[in-house]
């Protein structure tokens, strides 16, 4: 069974290595795609020289930068047309630890989704402000409750996805490029029926680098929220 890790960058020259050397050291056999979006730091230079110790390192750059969700889709479309049967995907900061996904996949055993969250044991985020806790807590509070979905932390970006799930998306279909991608993903895997799990982690917010969180990407997951909903009303489920 092969796994895939997909890890979308943007000026992490600072963090990249330390991630790459965290994932192999944890899981040699696993795969790991770094998907660039030509940061202008090297990033990508770092990456290459790193590709001659581990084989099984791969690197992809995109024109420019276009937003997370889109570096996703380009992964997960990646992964598809090289049959890989789990594709894992966290942030390349370390604020996703590498020591989760062993037990992610695991749980695919008996799930199609596994979700790592920060909110299915309380709150399990480490260096957040208290208004970005608050933010992040309420979101996802408004998500349940405007979808319908079961999920504690629908906002995450640390999961591991069976392949049969992203086959099943309509993956040029997905609207959303900022961190509503995940909230939308989430929704489009719940909604055809696939069982989700949430898997407890420590969330360690980046200590080197700087937040890519906008006002933009902030509103565009207010009106994706409800758009879901409408689509659930009306029996939507592509």
């Amino acid at each position: 069974m092969k796994t895939l890790i997909i890890s979308p960058t943007y000026n992490e020259r600072k963090n990249v290595a330390q991630i790459i050397h965290e994932v192999f050291s944890r899981n040699p056999d696993h795969h790991m795609l770094i998907v660039d979006d030509s940061s202008p730091d090297g990033t990508a230079d770092i990456v290459r020289g790193l590709q001659e110790k581990y084989p099984n390192l791969f690197l992809e750059i995109r024109e420019k930068k276009d937003g997370l969700g889109k570096a996703y889709i380009y992964g997960f479309k990646w992964a598809l047309a090289r049959d890989y049967d789990f594709i894992a995907q966290m942030d390349a900061d370390m604020s996703h630890h590498p020591k989760e996904i062993t037990k992610m996949v695991e749980l695919l055993g008996d799930y199609d989704v596994a979700i790592g969250s920060r909110y299915i044991n309380g709150v399990s985020v480490v260096n957040w402000p208290i208004r970005r806790l608050v933010i992040s807590y309420g979101a996802n509070l408004y998500s349940r409750l405007a979808t319908g979905m079961p999920l504690k932390d629908a906002t995450g970006g640390y999961k591991v996805w069976s392949k049969k799930v992203l086959e099943s998306i309509d993956l040029d279909g997905v609207k959303s490029s900022g961190y509503s991608f995940q909230i939308e993903m989430n929704f489009r895997a719940w909604i055809k029926g696939f069982k989700l799990v949430e898997h407890p982690i420590i969330f360690i917010d980046r200590t080197i680098g700087e937040s890519k969180m906008s006002r933009t990407i902030m509103f565009e997951a207010v009106w994706i929220v409800w758009r879901l909903r409408i689509w659930r009303i009306f029996g939507w489920n592509k």
